[in-house]
C-alpha cells in the first residue's frame, strides 16, 4: 500500500471515528442519518440469493442474536479495508450471463464474479475474521443509469459502510451514488427487508 493510500485511509478512519462518541449498542441512535432505515416486515428475496440459500443453507439461517452494530476501531477498520481490497484487486468482474450463461447466479468468485459474488465473499471472510453475521448484510441497490447492483453493508457504530467492487473506497451509504432498495435482515440471513432511501441524488452531467 502506498504512502498516499495509507494517508487516505488514515484520514478516513479518523473522520469516521469522529462521527459519534463510542456508546454501548443499546444506546446507539439508529435513526441517525448514518444508518439507513428499513420498513417493518420482510420483502421478496432476490432469486439469485434464494437459489444460493438452497445450496448453502447454513449461510441463510436465523442469527443466534442480533448485534446492533459492530464497534469500529482501527482493527476492525483495517479488516474492512483488507478484505475489500483483496477481492477488488484479485477478482475480475464478469456478469453471470457471460460467466455462467444465466441472468443470475449467486456464488463465491473463482477468480471471476459478478457484484453479488464479491459481496458474498467479503461477508464470509469478515465473519471468519470475527464479525457477527448480523452486522454484515448484502444489499441490492440501483445505479444512476437504472441498472441493478449488489454491495455489502457493514453496520458499525459509526454508520452503515458500503464495500463495493466498483469503488475501492469504503463509504457511508449516504455518500454513495446508489439508490438503496433492500438488504438482508439483521435477524435472519435468509430473509430480506426493504430499505427507505428518500435522498435526492444529483448526478453531475458530463
Amino acid at each position: 500500500m502506498s504512502f498516499t493510500t495509507k494517508a487516505l485511509f488514515s484520514g478516513l478512519i479518523t473522520a469516521l471515528l469522529a462521527l459519534a462518541p463510542i456508546a454501548p449498542a443499546a444506546a446507539l441512535d439508529l435513526t441517525n442519518v448514518a444508518f439507513i432505515q428499513t420498513s417493518a416486515g420482510t420483502t421478496s428475496i432476490p432469486v439469485g440469493h434464494m437459489e444460493f440459500c438452497n445450496s448453502h443453507p447454513a449461510e441463510c439461517r436465523p442469527n443466534d442474536q442480533v448485534v446492533a452494530a459492530a464497534a469500529l476501531d482501527e482493527r476492525t477498520w483495517q479488516q474492512l479495508v483488507s478484505v475489500n481490497a483483496y477481492y477488488n484487486d484479485n477478482v475480475v468482474p464478469v456478469t453471470d450471463q457471460d460467466l455462467y450463461n444465466v441472468a443470475e447466479f449467486w456464488t463465491y468468485p473463482n477468480g471471476y464474479g459478478d457484484c453479488e459474488d464479491f459481496a458474498l465473499a467479503k461477508r464470509r471472510d469478515l465473519i471468519n475474521a470475527g464479525w457477527h453475521p448480523s452486522t454484515l448484510m448484502i444489499a441490492v441497490v440501483k445505479e444512476a443509469n437504472g441498472n441493478g447492483h449488489a454491495v455489502l453493508l457493514a453496520r458499525t457504530d459509526r454508520g452503515d459502510l458500503v464495500l463495493d467492487n466498483q469503488d475501492g473506497s469504503i463509504r457511508l451509504w449516504s455518500e454513495t451514488p446508489y439508490t438503496f432498495i433492500k438488504r438482508q435482515s439483521q435477524a435472519h440471513a435468509g430473509q430480506w427487508v426493504d430499505m427507505i432511501d428518500d435522498r435526492v441524488i444529483v448526478v453531475a452531467a458530463n
